[in-house]
């Protein structure tokens, strides 16, 4: 029973399913009538059973050249045709898209990255990423045209479709998850960000804030020297530009980076006695890890107030600790406050599987490191 429920939430289900691919061949075959429609979902949905999501994606694609017309340009314009409208241009966040339609950036991608059919391709991630971010499929032309593809996202930077201005900043990220590397220096982005941290949405501002945090774990320098600049250029909200800079430094935070901790007016030796920090020394997979402790100021002080988890491995070796984000509060000289946190330890979670043995439970401020309690996994 367990396996059946977990099988039911997989992403990829979730994602790419019979629903979702009959739907995307039935719009098919409305413009191209010789589209094998059962096949196609046929094809798909076999071929689903030994892939994971990027799998997926790259299996559609491959399938759609087949089915489709030979002629490259032929074939894309039958994808562009049946597109829904672009998505909701009001909207300033939490519009990602449907991911039935990143198989046609990749097919973009695969099959049209060439000299002969460059601005035309350009065009179609254009048009598909305002249904779904083209952020993937943008890196092969920057990788193989990296003048031509920089020289169109300075165009795009300004597009009245905030999902295209975002893909100037996601598509030029330096480590930039489930993609391929980009081999273009990092700093040749930073012109594209100058003009998109002022933009009035969230969906653009945080792609912006990720940049950044990418930056700032290969150049903290650069990183905070460009943050410091847009700080003082006022063209941000104030609101808006707290959130960016407090996003973009998150990584530098958990590593308790001095000077990001100072930029954002925190002090990298908190004046802060903590006290009573209870944890259970044993805890049975899938219960949770109760734990509480005590904070007393001894100066009026602004905290980041994080715990970190020491997991161990197969081989029962022990990370470096994974952060976990409690809260921040600003304390008067003498205030206390408690605090109490419930972390749920499933043994099969999204991001990583649990091993019994040993751990680590670490509580840190601002950076620092100010109690460390064992307890064993059973």
């Amino acid at each position: 029973m367990a396996n059946e429920k977990e099988k039911k939430f997989l992403l990829k289900d979730h994602l790419f399913n019979r629903a979702r691919v009959e739907a995307l061949a039935g719009d098919i075959q409305t413009v191209y009538s010789d589209f094998p429609r059962k096949d196609f979902v046929r094809e798909t949905l076999a071929g689903f059973k030994s892939r994971e999501l990027k799998e997926r994606i790259r299996w559609m694609a491959e399938l759609l050249r087949k089915h489709l017309p030979a002629d490259y340009r032929k074939a894309t314009r039958i994808l562009l045709k049946p597109l829904p409208p672009p998505l909701d241009p009001t909207r300033s966040d939490d519009d990602f898209g449907d991911f039935i339609y990143a198989p046609l950036a990749d097919f973009v991608a695969l099959y049209g990255c060439n000299a002969k059919d460059l601005e035309f391709s350009l065009e179609a991630l254009r048009q598909i990423t305002q249904r779904f971010s083209a952020e993937d499929a943008i890196r092969y032309f920057l990788n193989a045209f990296p003048d031509e593809t920089m020289a169109k996202i300075h165009i795009w930077k300004t597009d009245p479709h905030y999902h295209v201005r975002r893909l100037c900043s996601e598509g030029l990220r330096p480590r930039l998850p489930w993609a391929q590397k980009i081999s273009i220096p990092a700093t040749l982005a930073l012109p594209v960000l100058e003009a998109l941290y002022a933009d009035e949405t969230r969906y653009v501002t945080r792609s912006v804030a990720n940049h950044m945090n990418d930056v700032a774990k290969a150049d903290p320098e650069l990183a905070l020297k460009t943050l410091e600049r847009w700080k003082k250029g006022s063209k941000q909200k104030s609101a808006e530009m707290n959130f960016l800079l407090s996003h973009s430094l998150r990584g530098l935070v958990k590593q308790g980076h001095p000077e990001a901790l100072r930029f954002l007016g925190y002090n990298p030796a908190p004046p802060v006695q903590v006290s009573d920090f209870k944890a259970p020394g044993r805890v049975k997979m899938g219960d949770s890890l109760d734990f509480s402790f005590n904070i007393r100021a001894q100066e009026p002080t602004a905290l980041i107030v994080d715990y970190l988890i020491h997991f161990v491995n197969k081989t029962g070796k022990l990370n470096s600790g994974k952060v976990f984000k409690l809260k921040k509060v600003s304390l008067k000289k003498g205030e206390k406050i408690e605090i109490r946190k419930r972390h749920m330890l499933q043994p099969k979670m999204t991001t990583r599987t649990l091993y019994a043995g040993a751990h680590y439970l670490e509580l840190q401020i601002n950076g620092q490191s100010l109690g460390k309690k064992k307890f064993e996994l059973v």
